[in-house]
């Protein structure tokens, strides 16, 4: 009987495994083709490699933030699917288009004025005597072009995230799919200069970037509006800009403290990196090869977040709530376990992955250690992941933002600047000493997901 409230039947299984392989099979191979390409740059050298990485860390908020500033929306579009209200959906599509407007205008201008001034924040100077200079220009390089992927990649994430909350799971992950290898094709024709192309380097991983987020605009783009039996929300969809005002008013609500959470979190996670790197720009180095090896394993229980919104959503949203109650507790005891293995799988190939970049012995076995530590974590950082997206499923929002992005600037933040700035602390002791207070938040996870505070019905008078 106990084990019956952690493990589902048959049917269970395969609608989790329907929902969650296309976007696992989807972030495994983006995730595996931005190991190439982080190869491929690496290849290059330590300083184009770290200037790289510099500039992806500031990207990364960018991204978060069209990720949550289209959550709020995007927990309406689930319930709205849940309750098979069409009109719904097509409101907060357009609910969407102007927050992703919003946000690529903000980030476009701070870019563009302070990218310098951001990337010299991580450059110090460490025991293996990096040029600091050329990492610089190397980042400034890249960020320059970068700038031109952030519409395709926004518009993408509306249409994409929709497409997800709808059931059609399968076209974003063909979409994604294709898209990673066109970047992995024109990174290596522009990276290295074949086929007659000149010699960019990180001018032309940044290029190839650009192409493949257009390739996967234009692929989800068009296959929902030519395919408007299956997504018939979009029938009209962009006759008018309007939505009802009540409705906007509860996305902002929710929306929120989502979108401050994910601009404040990701800000988070670059502060901590900044605070790591005060060890030297090897260790910029190597928690890029770290953290790319370690996002393709952490595909597995990040996936699974995408499968608890999704299903328990639509459950709150057809009203279904004791049977989203005991889903949920299924789908957290699920990703607990498949992060377990992919973890021990990870910790064992950890010596091979940075073996394969052109870097510096120190700097490989600083990665090396790195990603045990991560691996050894993987299973608390899925408890976290799972339990917040139980909350946000719920709409929830404001307790989501206090147990996530609090938790970081509170705790960890602190902790991390403290023993980087007045401690002499190493970094990998330093790595798993913040990290670790993840075993803390995992604990508030669970308290907060047993309240049953997020079980509610969003759309159920509207």
């Amino acid at each position: 009987m106990f084990l019956r409230k952690f493990i589902g039947d048959r049917d269970f299984y395969r609608r989790l495994l329907a929902v969650m392989g296309p976007v696992l099979l989807q972030n495994v191979i983006t995730n595996f083709v931005s190991l190439l390409d982080n190869v491929m740059v690496g290849r290059v050298g330590t300083e184009p490699m770290s200037g790289v990485a510099i500039v992806n860390q500031l990207l990364f908020i960018f991204n978060l933030c069209i990720f949550g500033g289209l959550a709020g929306p995007g927990i309406f579009t689930a319930q709205f699917y849940g309750k098979g209200d069409n009109k719904g959906i097509r409101d907060t599509l357009r609910i969407k288009l102007f927050v992703a407007a919003a946000s690529v205008a903000v980030f476009l201008t701070v870019f563009l004025t302070c990218g310098e001034g951001l990337i010299s924040l991580f450059l110090h100077q460490g025991e293996e005597d990096l040029d600091l200079a050329a990492t610089l220009a190397f980042g400034l390089d890249y960020l320059h072009v970068m700038l031109w992927q952030m519409v395709p990649f926004a518009v993408t994430q509306m249409y994409s995230g929709t497409l997800r909350s709808t059931g059609e799971t399968v076209v974003p992950m063909a979409a994604g799919v294709t898209a990673v290898f066109v970047n992995v094709c024109f990174n290596y024709i522009l990276i290295f200069g074949k086929f007659g192309f000149p010699v960019l380097g990180v001018v032309g991983a940044a290029a190839a970037t650009v192409i493949a987020r257009c390739v996967e605009c234009l692929i989800v783009v068009l296959w929902t509006h030519l395919h408007r039996e299956r997504c018939p929300y979009i029938v009209g969809a962009w006759r008018s800009l309007r939505a009802p005002g009540e409705l906007v008013r509860q996305v902002m609500v929710l929306g929120a403290p989502l979108l401050a959470n994910e601009v404040l979190w990701s800000g988070g996670m670059a502060t901590l990196n900044q605070c790591y790197s005060m060890r030297g720009l090897e260790v910029v180095s190597a928690f890029n090869i770290s953290t790319t090896v370690s996002n393709l394993f952490f595909c597995a229980f990040l996936a699974m977040g995408d499968t608890v919104a999704i299903m328990v959503g639509k459950l709150l949203g057809a009203g279904e709530t004791e049977r989203a109650v005991d889903e949920d507790r299924k789908l957290i005891a699920f990703s607990v376990v498949l992060s377990v293995a992919v973890g021990a799988v990870m910790a064992l190939l950890s010596p091979l992955f940075p073996q394969i970049y052109n870097t510096t012995d120190a700097v490989k076995a600083l990665a090396v250690r790195l990603l045990l530590v991560a691996a050894a974590l993987m299973p608390v950082n899925a408890y976290v992941n799972a339990a917040y997206f139980t909350l946000r499923s719920g709409g929830r929002t404001v307790i989501t933002f206090v147990f996530d992005c609090c938790f970081l600037w509170v705790i960890m933040i602190p902790t991390a600047f403290v023993l980087s700035r007045f401690t002499a602390l190493p970094v990998v002791p330093m790595y798993a000493a913040v990290e670790g207070l993840n075993l803390v938040k995992a604990v508030i996870g669970h308290w907060l997901v047993k309240s049953r505070r997020w079980v509610n019905n969003l759309v159920e008078e509207r």
